[in-house]
């Protein structure tokens, strides 16, 4: 069992922080529940930096602004392993986002031992240790949490420490220790800012389908359900559902009468938010239309054009031993080709930025698209 240090009162906290302000390297995970709602709720914060293994409880600690002034010293490596959804809870709860950042996962990645490895299998792989997972699907917001529990979350940091200096030999020998803190610096970018809530209906699923006209009534609908969310803590879901809101776009019903008739809607979303969504479709701004949402794999030529993208990659990939999901997801390729279909407006691609335009550029702009 990993000897650990359980943080749960203000002076063992600023004690541990003193001492973490010190270290050079800073092992970061967190322990989260989410359901029904729109944050994670955190009940778990571990950190380890080679000397004290901190399980810090946050249930009993709301003011951990000490500690979340950590994240930001440019002279401490935070070391993560898979981070993207610690990454949410950070720049939720502490406002801030871990720099420089060192994710072991996408280390693995770079340095050719697979794409989108567990933790548990590089450990195993690494280090001949075999970790117990029993524990994942805990509750973290129970109190008192078990020792195997506890256990469990310390394991979650205690080898991640062990894991690091092979990584960052790997990198170091490949050439590839920059690439690794460019792309920890790309996934912590703009995740402080606020959810957009004029964008919001872009992201409601087949949102495609709509006419102008429906698209501004499905506007002020995903507005109006992603503040219920945030002012309540809810996922977007459990407001109403994306197929919901598409067809009261579609439908525009006029009366309660109407609306009632929607089979698409629950009869509790009816029964709770029916008079506010009529009085919300009624806000539609219907001589300002937002534009048709444009897709991409819709148009003429989109599959031979992302054949070809995709096959340029494929061999750059081969030939530099980089997964192909490192170099350019399905995302990424999308991207690139609208930006060429728009005459090279707007910003750079991320195929084309930082290490990645390093390797690609050249090979993808002689291609015919």
């Amino acid at each position: 069992m990993s000897a650990f240090h359980y943080v749960s009162d203000a002076a063992s906290l600023n004690a541990l922080v003193a001492q973490y302000q010190q270290s050079k390297i800073l092992v970061l995970d967190t322990e989260f529940v989410r359901t029904r709602t729109y944050y994670a709720k955190l009940g778990l914060i571990q950190a380890y930096d080679g000397h004290t293994l901190a399980l810090i409880d946050p249930v009993a600690l709301p003011d951990l602004s000490q500690f979340w002034a950590l994240l930001d010293d440019p002279n401490i490596i935070k070391l993560v392993h898979s981070c993207s959804e610690d990454l949410e809870v950070f720049a939720h709860y502490g406002q801030c986002q871990p720099s420089p950042l060192f994710d072991s996962q996408i280390a693995a990645s770079l340095c050719g031992m697979g794409h989108g490895v567990g933790y548990a299998k590089l450990v195993e792989t690494c280090l001949g240790e075999v970790i117990d997972k029993g524990e994942s699907r805990t509750d973290w917001m129970r109190r008192p949490l078990s020792e195997a529990q506890l256990t469990y979350a310390a394991n979650d940091v205690l080898f991640l420490y062990q894991l690091y200096p092979q990584l960052e030999a790997k990198l170091s020998a490949q050439g590839r220790l920059t690439w690794l803190y460019e792309e920890g610096q790309r996934m912590t970018e703009g995740r402080l800012a606020a959810p957009d809530l004029d964008t919001a209906y872009l992201k409601v699923k087949n949102a495609f389908q709509l006419n102008e006209i429906q698209l501004a009534y499905l506007k002020v609908l995903a507005k109006w359900r992603l503040e219920k969310a945030l002012a309540r803590d809810l996922a977007l879901g459990f407001v109403i559902k994306d197929h919901g809101l598409i067809a009261l776009a579609k439908k525009q019903p006029k009366s309660i009468a109407e609306l009632m008739k929607l089979n698409d809607l629950t009869e509790q979303e009816k029964r709770i938010h029916g008079k506010e969504i009529l009085r919300i479709m009624q806000t539609a701004d219907l001589v300002n239309l937002p534009e048709l949402v444009d897709v991409l794999a819709l148009k003429s030529g989109y599959k031979s054009a992302f054949k070809s993208i995709k096959t340029c990659l494929a061999e750059l990939c081969e030939h530099h031993e980089v997964p192909q999901e490192m170099l350019a997801s399905k995302r990424h390729i999308h991207e690139y080709l609208q930006w060429r279909w728009d005459n090279q407006q707007g910003d750079l691609p991320t195929v084309l930025c930082g290490w990645r335009g390093e390797l690609a550029a050249q090979s993808l702009a002689k291609l015919e698209l």
